[in-house]
């Protein structure tokens, strides 16, 4: 499950639950208003009681409305936020590579390490042979100062949760 989906799915649910209470809304005014307009002796109490509830759907129409757009906000705060942190990790990605002197080829290749892929796999998406492959990931961790895939992934993921100040 994406991080998401559970505020896109609390929105939907509130946006169906909108819809649905507007109708219940619609209905109870239109009754309150075809009784007054009859002239019926006896509803008092019932138009009453109809008005009233018509009022209550109302306020939770406003009530939900409200949560909707404050949830809305939220989601689009949070992807800001994350679109942000992709971007700046790209940059700290970038000057670490700068940092090192590495290489294009390097830089290729350190990147899919970052995204995970092993060696065998790096070799075949690059059409390389998997020494050479190896050769290169040892020159990265040598320049990167780190004994292996292990350390030179825990240098990014430290950079990632580290405090900003």
């Amino acid at each position: 499950m994406r991080p998401g989906d559970a505020d896109e799915r609390r929105a939907a649910i509130l946006a169906w639950m909108i819809v649905l209470q507007a109708l219940c809304a619609l209905f109870f005014i239109g009754d309150v208003l075809a009784d007054l307009r009859a002239g019926n002796d006896d509803t008092g109490t019932h138009l009453w009681l109809e008005g009233s509830v018509a009022l209550v759907l109302c306020i939770g129409l406003g009530v939900l409305m409200y949560e909707l757009r404050q949830l809305l906000m939220r989601m689009e705060r949070v992807t800001t936020t994350l679109r942000a942190a992709r971007g700046e990790m790209a940059e700290v990605i970038e000057g670490f590579f700068a940092d090192w002197g590495l290489t294009p080829a390097e830089r290729d290749v350190a990147l899919m390490i970052l995204k995970g892929l092993d060696n065998d796999s790096i070799a075949t998406v690059r059409g390389r042979a998997a020494g050479t492959v190896r050769a290169q990931s040892a020159a990265i961790y040598a320049k990167a100062g780190v004994d292996g895939r292990t350390q030179f992934l825990s240098l990014f993921m430290e950079e990632l949760l580290a405090d900003p100040d």
